[in-house]
């Protein structure tokens, strides 16, 4: 579990360390008036560099971080490439454990940081083992991509950034895969905006754990499947959004798709197909704000080849 003041202390440990990154004004009639928080363009092109600063500092200060052994992580790529930047800026050793269908662009950007990539399996779960082992064998400190309270609250900090930044925001609006972001921002704006997840229907955790009153594990399948790939979502993510309230809104891989483009069209921003899947919900109108509704958008990664559709 974790709450506001795990994010509050996360923002202050970080400082100095991570962009602050700015909101744009929707300029298209969604209903409500929006904004995008263009987290994108985050360190590492995605969100996840709060969370890994936030806990290699936290391993730090309790002393849990061997130097010469470093941190492991297992990750699609997103939460690998933030660890292995955090850690080269720290002068440690990282170990990335990635599914073979991890891709190119990613694969390459861990390796420019200085990681050490381990490819294992075709799913996240596989490479999550790996990972665990290689931490249980040596003693490096194990990063988690999303399910870890010091990742989490890291990720929540862009939260409070959208509170400082923005007046009378009523909802907040996230991709979910594995929940570490969704929790972290629902934390940082409990009592003062709602947080409404997004996930592809094709990866439903969030869906699916609310359905069976915990986590369950789900199939991985669809375009946004190299970054919201877990199979499951975690326990501090059903923990926050059970205490929260945070809905599940699914969308379809096509929708996914199109929203993606939209971004690339109209306002030449390139993101993933997982940071797609949270403006998808609003223009496939599978969430529809109400009359003046003010809600932001959260732009969460930039990892994606511009070939690809």
């Amino acid at each position: 579990m974790i709450t506001r003041m795990d994010v509050e202390a996360a923002r202050a440990r970080i400082a100095g360390r991570v962009r602050r990154t700015p909101l744009l004004a929707v300029e298209h009639s969604y209903g409500g008036t929006g904004w995008f928080k263009l987290e994108h363009l985050q360190h590492t092109g995605s969100f996840k560099a709060r969370g890994a600063f936030n806990r290699i500092l936290s391993a730090y200060e309790d002393d849990t971080l061997d130097p010469a052994v470093g941190v492991v992580v297992a990750s699609g790529g997103n939460a690998g490439l933030a660890n292995a930047y955090a850690a080269r800026a720290f002068g440690v050793p990282a170990t990335v454990f990635v599914p073979e269908s991890a891709p190119v662009v990613k694969v390459d950007k861990l390796r420019a940081y200085g990681a050490r990539v381990e490819l294992r399996g075709s799913e996240y779960a596989t490479a999550y083992e790996a990972a665990i082992e290689h931490a249980d064998r040596t003693g490096a400190v194990y990063c988690h991509a999303y399910d870890q309270p010091a990742i989490a609250a890291g990720a929540g900090t862009l939260g409070l950034e959208i509170l400082d930044d923005l007046d009378g925001v009523d909802t907040v609006i996230v991709a979910v895969g594995g929940g570490g972001l969704m929790a972290g921002v629902a934390a940082a704006t409990e009592g003062a905006a709602k947080v409404v997840g997004v996930e592809p229907r094709t990866i439903p955790t969030l869906h699916s754990a609310l359905a069976a009153g915990g986590p369950t594990d789900v199939s991985v399948s669809g375009v946004a499947a190299d970054s919201l790939g877990a199979r499951r979502i975690g326990d501090i993510a059903y923990d926050v959004a059970t205490r929260a309230g945070v809905p599940s809104v699914l969308v379809e891989d096509s929708d996914i798709v199109q929203a993606r483009r939209h971004l690339w069209d109209d306002y030449r921003i390139l993101v993933e197909h997982g940071a797609a899947a949270a403006l998808a919900a609003i223009t496939s109108k599978a969430y529809r704000p109400a009359e003046g509704e003010r809600f932001v958008v959260v732009l969460c990664g930039a990892n994606t080849d511009p070939a690809i559709s």
